[in-house]
This record gives structure tokens, C-alpha cells and sequence, in this order.
């Protein structure tokens, strides 16, 4: 049987920072990375994520999918053979609370356009 192929990969941060390199198996899935990435997140950084629900992963442009492996999200055009992959990590910002669109008078604020035509 043949050895598993190792991907080198580091995953580049918003403010240019990067995490890794390391290397991974070809058959490591999506999900594990961010997982991955949420254990070795810089705990000095400000608006870390708290699962891996809250990151996103791009690379080539692609956001990839969490039950995909790492060799299906592998695009052969933008790797340099023996380099390591680097994908962009985006964290997503906090979802707003379902209470905080209420106004403290009870009045829910409106959305959308106020447009009027004549």
C-alpha cells in the first residue's frame, strides 16, 4: 500500500499573520483544519473564533467546504510544486442577538428602504 501523501499547508491570518506551516494528510478533512486552527489561535488577537462555525477558508479563491478532504479542495493551478499551500482564513463576525434589533422603548427597528415615489 502506498504512503498517504503529506500537504505542507499554513493558513494566513487578516492582519498577515500566519499559522503553520505543518503538514497534513491528503485525506484530513476541511472541518479538522478550522479545528485545528481554532486550538492554535493566537490567543492574543482580538475576535477569535469559538468553533469552527465561525471560520471560513479560502483558498484559490474557493471557500471550502467543511466535509471536503484536503486533496479534493487542492487547486494544482495556483500550488508551486514542493511550497507549501496558503489559505486565507476569515473569522465571521459575531451574529447579532435576535433581542438587540428591539429598541429599548419595545419598538423594532425598521429595515429596508424608506423609499417614496410620486
Amino acid at each position: 500500500m502506498a504512503a498517504e501523501e503529506l500537504i505542507e499547508v499554513k493558513f494566513r491570518l487578516a492582519d498577515g499573520t500566519d499559522i503553520g506551516p505543518s503538514k497534513y494528510s491528503s485525506v484530513t478533512t476541511v472541518g479538522s483544519l478550522k479545528e485545528k486552527i481554532v486550538s492554535q489561535w493566537p490567543k492574543d488577537k482580538e475576535n477569535g473564533p469559538k468553533s469552527i462555525n465561525d471560520l471560513k477558508l479560502i483558498n484559490a479563491g474557493k471557500i471550502l467546504e467543511n466535509n471536503k478532504t484536503l486533496a479534493e479542495s487542492r487547486s494544482p493551478v495556483s500550488e508551486i510544486p514542493g511550497g507549501a499551500i496558503t489559505m486565507l482564513v476569515v473569522v465571521r463576525p459575531p451574529m447579532a442577538d435576535k433581542n438587540s434589533e428591539k429598541l429599548q422603548d419595545g419598538e423594532r427597528k425598521k429595515s429596508g428602504c424608506s423609499c417614496t415615489i410620486l
